[in-house]
C-alpha cells in the first residue's frame, strides 16, 4: 500500500475525507505499492479505492469523476535505487564537499525514468524489474548508453558489464520504447566508438526513438578522478558535422533525424543552430537539446505580444552559456515596451571547471557578483535555478536569503521569455 503525504485542498480526495497518513491499498482491485502503480490505475471515470485510515480503519470508496479532474492525492518521493557504476564523467562525483546530502545521491532507478524522464544505465535491473517493466508497459524509458562497444562502455561506467544492445532489444521486443543518450568525452567514446554506437542504436529504431549526444560537463572538483577534458571548438564542430550527415541519411531512410546534438555543442563551436522544426517533437528538451531554438521562437512571439512597460526596472540573472540569447531578447523587449531591464551574467565560481549553465548557479555567486549594484524593482531568477518545487539553490541558499543580502525583491519565473512577460505584466498591474 502507498501512504498519502498530502491532500490537495478542494479536490475529490478532500471531499472523500481522505487525509495525510491514510494509505491507498488498491484501486479497482489492483494492488498499489508505489507511485507507478497509482499512476497506472488512477485514470478513467469510475473508481473503487480501498483505503486504510491512519487509525487503522478500513474504507472502501466508490465514486465517479470527470476524466480530467485529478483525484488530489500527493505521495512522498520514493527513495531512489542507488547507482552502482563508477562513471568517469559522473557529475555527482565532481561536486564540492559540504553540500546537502541529497545532492550526493547517485540514483539509477527505472521508476524515476518512467515517472520523470531520468536517464538510467540499465546496469542494476533485476529479472523482477524487467518483468515488471514489460508487464506494466513502463514506456518510454530514458537510457544512458555512452558506448555500445562492450569494452568501452565498461571502461566508461567503471565496471565489467554485459552487452547493452541485447538488453535494449529485449525491452523493445516487449513493447517498450526508449530515448537514449551518449555523454561524449573527447578521445574516449567519440570518433569510431560514436559511429558504432549510432549505427547500433539506429538499427533498433523505432524501439529506440532517439539518441541525444551531450558533451561531457566538468567541474573544478575532479581530484582523484580519471583525466577528462572538455571539447575544443574545433572538435565540437567536427562532431556536429558528423551528426548532421547522419541526420540526412536517417531522414531519407527512417523519416526521422534520430540523432540530435545538445545545444552546448552548437554554442561551443559557434555553429548556427538548425531550424526549430528540425528538432521534430522536441522530446529531448530536458536534456538540453533544442532549448535555444525554442527560446528564440518564444522570444519573437513574446516581444510581439508585449505591451507597454515604460519605466519598469529589473535585473535578469543568467549563466554564461545562455547570456547571448538572454541579452538579445531583453534588448528587443526593452525597445518594444520601454522597460529598463538589465542582464547580469553570473560566472560559476562555486562549481568551477567549464560549468556555465544557468540551472547550476549557486546563491553565493549571485550574491557576491551582484553586491552593491542597483538591481531595480526586482531580481528575476529563472525557476531552473532552484530545486524543483522549492525555493533553495544548490548551495542551500534560499531566495529569501538572496533577497535579504541584496536588499531586493526576488521574482522566480518560468525559464522562458513568457515567464519574463508574465512577471512584467504582474508588476505593471501593481503600479496601477
Amino acid at each position: 500500500m502507498l501512504e498519502i503525504e498530502a491532500v490537495i485542498p478542494g479536490s475529490i480526495a478532500e471531499e472523500l475525507d481522505l487525509e495525510a497518513g491514510d494509505s491507498v491499498v488498491s484501486i479497482n482491485g489492483e494492488s498499489i505499492s508505489d507511485q507507478i502503480d497509482y499512476q497506472l490505475q488512477a485514470h478513467g471515470e469510475e473508481f473503487v479505492i480501498d483505503i486504510v485510515k491512519k487509525d487503522g480503519e478500513l474504507w472502501e470508496l466508490d465514486f465517479e469523476r470527470d476524466e480530467d479532474d485529478p483525484i488530489g492525492l500527493e505521495f512522498a518521493h520514493p527513495q531512489p535505487r542507488q547507482c552502482s557504476n563508477n562513471c568517469q564523467f559522473c557529475f555527482v562525483r565532481q561536486l564540492p564537499k559540504g553540500l546537502r546530502k541529497s545532492l550526493y545521491i547517485r540514483d539509477d532507478d527505472y521508476r524515476f525514468s518512467y515517472l520523470y524522464g531520468a536517464y538510467i544505465s540499465l546496469t542494476n535491473l533485476t529479472e523482477e524489474d524487467i518483468t515488471r517493466i514489460l508487464k506494466q508497459k513502463l514506456s518510454p524509458l530514458y537510457v544512458s548508453i555512452h558506448a555500445t562497444d562492450v569494452k568501452k562502455r565498461s571502461e566508461l561506467l567503471g565496471r565489467d558489464l554485459p552487452p547493452v544492445v541485447p538488453i535494449l532489444q529485449r525491452l523493445i521486443d516487449g513493447g517498450i520504447q526508449l530515448h537514449t543518450q551518449i555523454v561524449l568525452c573527447p578521445q574516449h567514446n567519440d570518433h569510431d566508438y560514436l559511429d558504432q554506437s549510432i549505427d547500433d542504436l539506429v538499427h533498433l529504431y523505432p524501439g529506440v526513438l532517439s539518441l541525444a549526444i551531450v558533451p561531457v560537463g566538468l567541474t573544478g572538483y575532479r581530484e582523484g578522478l580519471a583525466p577528462l577534458r572538455a571539447f575544443t571548438a574545433t572538435e565540437a564542430r567536427e562532431v556536429l558535422i558528423s551528426i548532421h550527415e547522419y541526420q540526412e541519411i536517417f531522414m531519407q531512410k527512417y523519416a526521422t533525424r534520430f540523432v540530435f546534438a545538445a545545444d552546448e555543442l552548437y554554442l561551443k563551436s559557434e555553429t548556427p543552430f538548425p531550424p526549430l522544426d528540425s528538432y521534430e517533437d522536441l522530446a529531448l528538451l530536458e536534456n538540453g537539446v533544442g532549448l535555444v531554438p525554442l527560446f528564440r521562437r518564444d522570444s519573437i512571439d513574446t516581444v510581439n505580444e508585449a505591451g507597454c512597460f515604460k519605466g519598469i526596472t529589473a535585473t535578469i540573472v543568467t549563466g554564461v552559456s545562455a547570456s547571448a540569447e538572454i541579452e538579445q531578447f531583453v534588448a528587443a523587449l526593452n525597445e518594444k515596451t520601454g522597460a529598463e531591464l538589465q542582464v547580469k551574467v553570473i560566472s560559476n565560481h562555486f562549481f568551477g571547471g567549464d560549468v556555465t549553465v544557468t540551472g547550476l548557479l549557486a546563491g553565493c555567486d549571485i550574491v557576491d557578483q551582484l553586491a552593491g549594484i542597483d538591481l531595480g524593482a526586482a531580481l528575476i531568477l529563472p525557476d531552473v535555478i532552484c530545486r524543483e518545487g522549492d525555493e533553495v539553490l544548490l548551495d542551500d541558499m534560499s531566495l529569501e536569503q538572496i533577497s535579504d543580502r541584496l536588499n531586493v525583491d526576488i521574482a522566480k519565473v518560468p525559464a522562458s521569455p513568457w515567464g519574463v512577460l508574465e512577471f512584467l505584466e504582474c508588476l505593471a498591474r501593481s503600479y496601477d
